[in-house]
């Protein structure tokens, strides 16, 4: 059997406490606001139908230098792993 369990008033007053005690006064503020932002994108991306996955196109320029880039990184990791 599924029992919901409610909170009452000490245990807020108990879980603020805490949250003031670990995050500190100046940091609640700041808090609440990610938090209202992380729910309005949810909500945002809840309602949107359509979400673009496509990767972007890159120039054929910046394909060559991400590969001349890539490749001596790639080598420098493959010897520091043998090491």
């Amino acid at each position: 059997m599924l029992r919901v369990m409610h909170m009452g008033f000490g245990e807020l007053l108990i879980v603020f406490i805490v949250v003031m005690l670990v995050f500190g006064a100046n940091k609640i503020p700041q808090l609440g606001d990610a938090l209202g932002k992380g729910i309005r994108n949810f909500k945002k991306a809840q309602r949107d139908d359509e979400i673009d996955v496509t990767p972007q196109k890159q120039a054929p320029s910046q394909l060559s230098e991400n590969a001349a880039t890539a490749a001596p990184q790639q080598r420098a990791t493959a010897e520091a792993k043998k090491a």
